[in-house]
């Protein structure tokens, strides 16, 4: 019988991506019952990648008491595998959007500082090997927050404690190292994302992701006018050069301030993913892959999971079908990369509640229909 790949994304706001490979495996036996059906949920550096990674390192859950995106207490998850030392960091279980009620959302208030204390407690534990996962942030702090859990100061002038968050980096006038935490320098850490914005600009964490996080026109550009400040500094005082570094404008500029404070290197995110997944292995012998997003369109070229997941396929000389709740133009590029082709899940007008919420029947059921349509000439 066939063997089929089925890696899909989370859909956001609908389901994980454990439970759309789960839905895309229910459409795929119908259509092929006893095909060797390999579920390979996947992500790329936003909401999810310690869910999909926890299996990959032989990882188990830990729950850390951490400051919350408005400093409020939250329990927030880490992963960690004690057998290969390594842990994995989400986030936006610490400092995300999804965190605050949307009238709490003020990118000029918000801080990482949730975030650096999840570092410190995978540290704690002896890893030596962290992986941070930068999507779905609340923040725009540049990484202070999570700097400053780690030993960083930042003060003013006059020599006060500047707050780490993003309304008050123009503030900041010293960076102070001298007691950061010294496992720092021990532990490799890779800050993984799925976009490639540089700090600032017009490309940059606050003029692009600050009106998300709750910001206005004049506060996106304040915030702005803080990163580039704080990337001064950097230059000043560190002398890392980290502004247009791809990527470093990921969560509110924590990708900049992991590879300033932390020493971290930035990776996309799906690629990570893919080797720990160990996703050529599982392509041996395949003669399909399915793949899926909430939206597919020419962005998802731009380091998204199912673009990864398409080339990884035609590396290997297996077609890849996708499955997209939205579709939008600029297909090509993807055909390009490997993706054959993209199917919608919704099978009428519907609004995106109803898509949403019956997510993952439509996944199986287009899912059913992709592979009928392919093995048809059977």
């Amino acid at each position: 019988m066939p063997k089929l790949i089925l890696a899909p994304n989370a859909l956001k706001g609908s389901c994980t991506a454990a439970a759309a490979a789960a839905a895309m495996a229910r459409g795929a036996a119908r259509a092929l019952p006893g095909a060797e059906l390999v579920e390979l949920p996947v992500a790329d550096g936003g909401d999810g990648l310690a869910a999909v990674l926890r299996d990959a390192i032989e990882g188990e859950a830990r729950t850390v008491r951490v400051a919350g995106p408005r400093f409020q207490p939250v329990d927030a998850t880490l992963i960690w595998s004690p057998s290969r030392r390594i842990a994995v960091v989400e986030m936006a279980l610490a400092s995300g959007l999804a965190l605050l009620a949307e009238q709490d959302r003020d990118a000029t208030t918000t801080t990482t500082l949730g975030t650096g204390e999840l570092l410190r407690a995978a540290l704690d534990l002896g890893a030596t090997h962290i992986i941070v996962g930068l999507g779905g942030s609340a923040t725009n702090d540049g990484g202070v927050g999570m700097a400053a859990a780690l030993g960083w100061r930042f003060t003013d002038a006059p020599g006060r404690p500047v707050a780490p968050v993003g309304g008050r980096l123009a503030d900041i006038a010293c960076i102070d190292g001298s007691a950061r935490d010294a496992r720092l320098a021990q532990v490799r850490i890779e800050a993984v994302c799925d976009v490639d914005n540089p700090l600032t600009g017009p490309r940059g964490a606050a003029q692009v992701y600050g009106p998300q996080k709750g910001a206005s026109p004049a506060q996106a550009a304040m915030l702005d006018a803080g990163l580039a400040h704080l990337a001064g500094l950097i230059q000043r005082d560190l002398g890392l050069d980290i502004a247009e570094l791809p990527g470093a404008g990921a969560a509110g500029g924590l990708g900049a301030g992991l590879v300033a404070f932390a020493g971290a290197s930035l990776r996309p995110g799906a690629e990570l993913v893919l080797d720990l997944l160990g996703i050529d292995a599982h392509l041996d012998g395949a003669e399909l892959v399915l793949t899926a997003e909430g939206r597919i369109d020419a962005q998802t070229a731009h380091g998204k999971a199912p673009a990864a997941v398409a080339a990884r396929a035609k590396a290997h000389g297996v077609p890849c079908i996708a499955i997209a709740g939205g579709i939008g133009d600029g297909l090509d590029v993807l055909h390009a990369l490997g993706m054959d082709a993209v199917f919608s899940l919704c099978r009428g007008p519907m609004t995106l509640a109803e898509a949403e919420r019956d997510a993952e029947a439509l996944l199986a059921a287009t899912a059913e229909q992709a592979v009928r349509a392919f093995f048809a000439r059977r």
